[in-house]
């Protein structure tokens, strides 16, 4: 690894801490025993006693540490039993790392640093993916740090097999990936010693048994997997309408009695659910369902034209399978890669299972997500932004955490030789965010309003920005990544789309967000165009279901609350009831007192809605909307949110765009096809009850209803061909500190 020849400072600053002061004393701590009762027959799943917690953490919270995260056998004298436990093995080993790799000009900056992720930790202002807290500092195991992998197939048996191998390591190392099956011959083609091929759809039935087999780590998670298959893939039709063949059986098997519930115990024999599927979809595809053309199905030997189809009936399909059971998702595939920073390197083909991890094939990336809610003051302080919204505060986190993940890039394990050279070679991090829809909420905006998705747009452009800012910052210490020369182009070319992107940011509503996100772009396009960046992808939204709960976040990643009141049923036993902490801070804001805020909560208590509450003024309704019951938000509001973030993310976004139960499949090809006009990169939906077993539920049952959806017109997209960060010259914009 090359370092620049006058290696800069990272300049790591104390924000939250002092050197006089333990971060672990700035927050009072309490002992508390975690317990989980099993949903199913009221027995004990977990119990753990005497666990150390910040007295600020919820009880949910608290199982989470416990049942997940805590390392070492139950019961022993190694168990850990405290939060200072898991955050010094965790932070000290980064530190460390970074030490000795040179990150740090000295040990007080390491100090610095340690103090720094320690508070946001048990704050919780920010949390590493899973396998960070399963597996770094924890002596004997490998040191595998990333949540999300992608792999590649070849139309060779030894490369199917092989396939088999690498999802079983990755899975027990406590994580997912996914893989694109298109190089495998279809089942309409023959073999070269003679006979029919076996197609893609029939070798992901092995696959599937293997993943619902490893528990993913042995940690009682799920194994995590994606499987895509292209759009002109002669078995497309196969792959469509293989879940929701299995999803008819597990409803007949269901009526009959078998147990086919979440986790039950027969539900492990039904097919293909243990990924989620999705169809890789080019631009040329949907401008043919557009104008009702033809679409060639090809052969994966020789491209001939095994059969040439309707491309609206292959559209239909897809959404009509996806109304039945929820898959497939769509991936577009041009808009992926027009949006590729190292596509010198190689086309983007797939992406992890939650399709918010999109580049390069065998590769690897360590997801970390910020508690949106977390820097956001109280609904008086309005000195730090919009709403008291700590700007200076989550830039520094931003830092701080990116900074982390990029030390785990080169001292983690990685479960291939392929995937860690690629891994290394890339330094492709997953930042992004979690509690946007509490955050919204808090600050009385509906999340299905024009306001709220230009809030939602400017911390975005804030938080990539100061990303890739802090990037390049790393690179101008460490050296930029080492395919950097060769993607200089596309590397600089797609910076500077996100920055065009941020100069057409409406700044009426949030103008503090969006003039320090246009001050991050400026200031990384700069830096970058001199010494480069140091990794080629930065930010994603993942789902952060799992470490969503362990920050006591309302709402997980990009979505609003699934409902005020709802109830989790956890894979291994136990259910955990998680009721919105956000509502009376929003009644607040919107001016409610403290009689009317009370009147308000039994409402929802009893109703879990504030639909009908006589003290809630109709035009408030909206704030309070959420992904399910008899308020919730339209289908294409969640689309429209999307929309808004996208061109600022350098992956994509997982989210499922929740739909109720009495929508058609024409509202699902709408929403697909409206996906791809507003520049999405992935999309799924999930249709209310489509499916025997659903982990999340409302414990409410109710008729649906709201209003018609505005319409949000395409935006017009940068364009990368013509653009690199020399455009970046001109003035910088304001600065509002």
């Amino acid at each position: 690894m090359s370092l620049a020849s006058e290696r800069g400072i990272l300049g790591i600053r104390r924000r939250f801490t002092t050197p006089e002061t333990d971060p672990y004393d700035q927050v009072a701590w309490e002992h508390r025993t975690s317990r989980l009762v099993d949903h199913r027959d009221g027995s004990v799943a977990f119990e753990q006693d005497d666990v150390e917690v910040p007295s600020s953490w919820s009880l949910n919270a608290t199982n989470i540490l416990a049942q997940k995260y805590f390392r070492g056998p139950l019961g022993s004298p190694e168990r850990e039993g405290s939060l200072r436990q898991v955050a010094d093995r965790v932070a000290g080993a980064i530190a460390d790392w970074g030490l000795r790799d040179g990150y740090f000009v000295d040990g007080d900056e390491a100090d610095a640093f340690a103090a720094e992720l320690r508070y946001l930790i048990v704050t919780q202002r920010a949390a590493f993916n899973s396998p960070v807290w399963f597996n770094i500092g924890v002596p004997g195991v490998p040191q595998q740090a990333s949540a999300c992998f992608i792999l590649s197939v070849d139309d060779e048996m030894s490369s199917i097999l092989n396939w088999y191998v690498e999802e079983g390591t990755i899975f027990k190392g406590g994580s997912g990936s996914g893989v694109n099956l298109s190089a495998i011959r279809s089942s309409r083609e023959v073999l070269r010693g003679g006979g029919q091929a076996s197609g893609p759809v029939s070798f992901m039935r092995g696959a599937d048994a293997s993943a619902g087999t490893i528990k993913s780590g042995g940690k009682t998670r799920r194994a995590a997997k994606m499987v895509i298959l292209d759009a002109d893939h002669p078995d497309v039709g196969d792959f469509i309408w293989c879940k929701a063949r299995e999803e008819r059986k597990v409803r007949v098997l269901a009526e009959a009695g078998f147990d086919v519930g979440f986790d039950g115990a027969d539900s492990h024999s039904i097919m293909y659910q243990n990924a989620n599927n999705s169809v890789r979809v080019t631009d040329e595809f949907m401008q043919a369902v557009e104008s009702d053309g033809d679409w060639d199905l090809r052969a994966v030997t020789d491209s001939a034209v095994i059969e040439t189809v309707r491309a609206r009936g292959l559209f239909r399909q897809m959404a009509q399978a996806a109304w039945e059971c929820a898959d497939p998702g769509v991936q577009f595939d041009t808009t992926i890669n027009r949006w590729h920073t190292a596509s010198n390197s190689g086309r983007i083909t797939a992406s992890n299972p939650c399709s918010e991890y999109v580049h390069l094939d065998d590769s690897a990336c360590n997801l970390a997500s910020l508690n949106l809610l977390a820097f956001l003051g109280s609904t008086d302080d309005e000195t730090a932004g919009i709403g008291g919204f700590d700007v200076d505060g989550f830039c520094h986190a931003v830092e701080v955490m990116l900074t982390a993940q990029e030390i785990l890039v080169g001292n983690a394990d990685y479960p291939t030789v392929a995937i860690g050279e690629t891994t290394r070679a890339f330094r492709q991090l997953g930042l992004g965010y979690a509690n946007l829809g509490a955050l919204l909420m808090a600050l009385g905006l509906p999340y299905d309003s024009d306001e709220g998705r230009s809030v939602a747009a400017a911390v975005t452009s804030l938080m990539t920005g100061h990303a890739y800012r802090t990037s390049a910052r790393l690179a101008d210490r460490m050296g930029p990544f080492d395919g950097y020369e060769h993607n200089r182009e596309p590397m600089l070319g797609v910076l500077d789309m996100h920055r065009e992107a941020a100069e057409m940011l409406d700044d009426d509503v949030a103008p503090e967000l969006v003039d320090a996100g246009r001050t991050a772009w400026f200031e990384a396009c700069a830096l970058a165009q001199r010494v480069g960046v140091r990794n080629s992808q930065a930010t994603v939204l993942a789902p952060t279901g799992t470490i969503g709960l362990l920050m006591d976040c309302d709402t997980t990643g990009i979505e609003p609350d699934l409902s005020l009141v709802k109830h989790k049923r956890l894979v291994g036993g136990g259910t955990m009831s998680i009721v919105n902490r956000t509502v009376p801070r929003a009644l607040a804001r919107l001016g409610y007192d403290d009689q009317q805020a009370t009147a308000i909560l039994a409402w929802i208590d009893e109703h879990q809605t504030v639909v009908g509450c006589p003290e809630v003024r109709a035009e408030h309704v909206a704030v309070f909307a959420t992904s399910m019951g008899d308020n919730p938000i339209h289908h294409m509001g969640h689309i429209r949110m999307m929309g808004a973030v996208q061109p600022f993310l350098s992956g994509a976004i997982s989210k499922t765009c929740n739909m109720p139960e009495d929508v058609t499949v024409d509202d699902v090809e709408e929403l697909y096809m409206e996906s791809w006009r507003l520049g999405l990169k992935a999309v799924a939906i999930y249709r209310d009850n489509c499916k025997v077993a659903q982990p999340l539920s409302t414990g409410h049952e109710s008729t649906p209803s709201w209003p018609p959806p505005s319409r949000m017109s395409p935006r017009p997209w940068p364009n990368r061909s013509a653009a690199d960060c020399r455009g970046a010259a001109g003035p910088a914009p304001s600065s509002s500190g």
